[in-house]
């Protein structure tokens, strides 16, 4: 029902080319910085600094208010490559206006375990784009339920925001996001090629563009980036468990890890199917050769030059394709992924993307929830959704997001909509994209010995022996 909803609302607001705006968001927090003992008295902005000194020495009331004009230092953590310049040019502006709040972001690509290490050593930042359902059980995240922004998001983002176990919002997401296959239409439109809805389809197109284009990588991985194959068994082989049970009841298998009807290691699941497909690719020379080197910019390079025809991958990446070849705007092709066997549905990821918690442990809770409100002013939320093109999540901000809100919408009539998986914190999509690497380069015989090995390391990742 949540992604019926959020189908909906989502093939509107692609229909109308957007959100009608509904007026500035008046409620910016003013709350005080945390007490002295916790504060970071570093900062890297000199600007900021002497914005500082120059309040102190101008405003009687900052003098009779030391602790107020103290420097504080937010630890922003994100594993989205794609924002890291444009969120720094928010935090300057941010800091430009709030001169005794400094924020540092740091970004990495294997987030998901970086964090891990974060939580177990104390260097636990503020601010975070990484959330995990065990997380999520241990207390990790601050309790957001009555944050005043959730009445400008659309509900269904509300929805899947909302804890399944508990019924409140430990994060937040500002955008909606979908996924699905990346195709050249003037490659597709030259050969006579159609969307593909069946494995069968799918991996006759890719045959059909090796015959006769040799030169051009029929189906580009970048599997040097474990987080894409990653992506892969989230996306196509969980896609299977989720279409079979519907989102909501999808998410409580995932999250009770309930063995009885996620049935990982049975014979034609989803990661057997997708592990035999994949090994089947590489054997008919239908992936690219380095798959196992190649990087995700390698993967957008490739594509934009017309090296290769087509690739999976959310809609985040489109304002990076547009960038390296803003002339391909109307070759960009935009389908579900094909359904792994004859009894399956193609489906669409339809999610929220873009999200952001606050960590329990923050000796600055007030500043980060100030931080936040500041990214998500509707001026700011529509320069980020203008720049991932990506439709946003709040109400009142109207964005031109990008070329493929037709094809978008589309996608999302002839998919089945999915939502992302919840996932434990001790088998990321980062350590199943590192089993795929490892299926890749022949560790497995077999897709069911991948399977076995699969659903070992999951269920370990959730501290069980199912």
């Amino acid at each position: 029902m949540v992604h019926k909803k959020l189908s909906l609302l989502l093939c509107s607001m692609l229909i109308v080319g957007g959100l009608a705006g509904c007026g500035k968001n008046n409620n910016e927090r003013a709350d005080a910085p945390s007490d002295s003992g916790s504060a970071s008295t570093s900062s890297t902005n000199s600007n900021a600094a002497s914005d500082s000194s120059s309040n102190d020495s101008s405003s009687s009331s900052n003098e009779d208010s030391p602790a107020s004009q103290e420097k504080v230092t937010l630890k922003f953590f994100t594993g989205k490559v794609e924002t890291v310049d444009l969120i720094n040019s928010f935090i300057q502006q941010f800091e430009a206006e709030n001169p005794n709040i400094h924020v540092e972001q740091e970004y990495q690509k294997d987030a998901s375990s970086v964090i891990k290490v974060k939580f177990a050593s104390g260097d636990v930042p503020d601010i975070t784009t990484v959330v995990a359902q065990d997380y999520i059980d241990q207390g990790k995240y601050l309790d957001l339920s009555n944050e005043s922004f959730w009445s400008r998001i659309l509900p269904a983002i509300k929805d899947l925001c909302t804890d399944i176990k508990t019924g409140k919002q430990f994060k937040v997401a500002t955008n909606v996001t979908m996924a699905g296959i990346f195709y050249n239409k003037k490659i597709f439109s030259e050969l006579g090629l159609k969307e593909a809805s069946t494995w069968t389809e799918f991996q006759g197109n890719l045959q059909t563009i090796h015959d006769k284009k040799p030169d051009v990588v029929p189906m580009f991985l970048a599997g040097k980036d474990s987080w894409t194959l990653g992506h892969l068994i989230e996306f196509m082989a969980h896609g299977v468990v989720k279409q079979q049970l519907g989102v909501t009841e999808a998410r409580k298998a995932f999250i009770n890890n309930d063995s009885g009807k996620l049935k990982f290691d049975a014979p034609g699941s989803g990661i057997d199917l997708l592990a035999g497909h994949l090994l089947d690719l590489k054997k008919a020379g239908l992936i690219n050769k380095d798959a196992l080197t190649a990087t995700y910019d390698n993967q957008k390079e490739a594509f934009t030059s017309g090296k290769s025809a087509l690739f999976t991958q959310g809609m985040w990446v489109l304002g990076d394709l547009l960038k390296l070849n803003p002339d391909m705007a109307g070759d960009i092709g935009f389908s579900p992924f094909p359904a792994l066997a004859d009894n399956l549905k193609p489906v669409t990821l339809s999610a929220e993307d873009s999200v952001y918690a606050i960590t329990s442990e923050s000796k600055h809770p007030e500043e980060a929830k100030k931080f936040l409100d500041f990214l998500f002013k509707p001026e700011n939320l529509k320069a980020y959704s203008e720049f991932l093109k990506q439709p946003s999540a709040f109400t009142d901000v109207n964005a031109d997001w990008g070329p493929l809100k037709d094809q978008a919408s589309a996608a999302l009539a002839a998919g089945v909509n999915i939502a992302f998986t919840d996932s434990p914190a001790g088998f990321s999509g980062d350590d199943a994209g590192r089993m795929m690497q490892e299926l890749l380069a022949g560790k497995y015989k077999t897709s069911q010995d991948f399977a076995k090995a699969y659903t070992e390391a999951w269920n370990k990742g959730w501290g069980t022996t199912k």
